[in-house]
């Protein structure tokens, strides 16, 4: 059985602070294992977990998004709540330093690009075409050119083509059907009448709802062949496991909370969380990132 140093270890939380893409919710489940458990711990760990806190305040000023943003705010409330005086002194202490960073350079980079040249509209939506929905959506809050490109309609079409794709798929395989039957898919209805004028990015957000959007969106969950929570592309572990390929039924996805029961108790069954569970967290965060499921922002 591993011990709470060793499974704190596996979540992998410094590296992925490091990540843009992963910050908010490297950070968010920082705050709540310091909220939630951080005096059950041992000293070690403890010792590890306020290292972790201390980094995340220092990486802010290359934070840009409001994601990132409400993310850090939230690990700052976590601070206040679960830290002894002295340390909670000093982490309070480097995220003002780290605050004041962040507003000088966001004002440094909004001055760069309103002085600089833009990237051509079609070479930036030619760029955009390669990202999944997720990446899509962050960024058109970069920047105002960049939103124009993200919300070209023909990028919204394509990836209105994948959801449905990977909800059919997913309800063949639930349901089998023979090959003159039609796929009766209640996540998803079937690809608008492309004859007609389509707002593709509001076809998708329609249709990105429930249970498909926790499928397709889910970034931590617990992989049975690593027996730890792990982070997910897809829906499926980005780990080797002796030639054995990663499927999404090998994976259960999680919540912060269930990140610190994991951490506390090793044999812990852990299951999907519920659509109740995702708003159980009362975190406040972006409305434009809507392809990113409450449960994990």
């Amino acid at each position: 059985m591993s011990t709470p140093l060793e499974r704190y270890q596996k979540l992998d939380l410094t590296e992925s602070l490091s990540k843009i893409y992963r910050y908010p919710i490297a950070c968010k489940e920082l705050s709540f294992i310091l909220r939630e458990a951080f005096h059950q711990f041992p000293k070690n760990l403890q010792t590890l977990i306020f290292q972790d806190t201390l980094f995340a305040f220092r990486l802010i000023p290359q934070m840009q998004t409001q994601s990132a943003v409400s993310a850090v705010h939230l690990l700052l409330q976590s601070v206040e709540a679960a830290l002894p005086k002295q340390k909670k002194n000093m982490a309070v202490t480097e995220f003002k330093h780290a605050m004041v960073a962040h507003k000088r350079r966001s004002k440094a980079q909004h001055q760069v690009e309103k002085d600089s040249l833009q990237l051509p509209q079609d070479v930036l939506v030619h760029i955009f075409s390669f990202l999944d929905m997720q990446s899509l959506v962050s960024a058109g809050i970069v920047s105002w050119s960049w939103n124009m490109a993200a919300n070209d309609n023909h990028l919204w079409e394509l990836q209105y083509v994948v959801l449905y794709d990977c909800a059919a798929k997913q309800a063949v395989k639930q349901h089998p059907v023979r090959p003159d039957e039609e796929v009766n898919d209640k996540l998803l209805q079937k690809p608008l009448d492309t004859r007609m004028g389509v707002n593709w990015k509001e076809a998708v957000k329609g249709a990105y709802t429930g249970s498909l959007s926790k499928k397709l969106t889910t970034n931590r969950g617990y992989c049975k062949h690593c027996k730890a929570i792990v982070w997910l592309n897809n829906s499926k572990c980005l780990n080797v496991h002796g030639g054995i390929i990663s499927k999404i039924h090998d994976v259960k996805p999680v919540t912060s909370f269930q990140v610190v029961d994991y951490l506390l108790d090793d044999s812990l069954s852990i299951t999907s969380s519920s659509d109740s569970d995702s708003d159980s967290d009362g975190e406040s965060v972006s409305s434009r990132l809507w392809a990113y499921p409450k449960h994990l922002h």
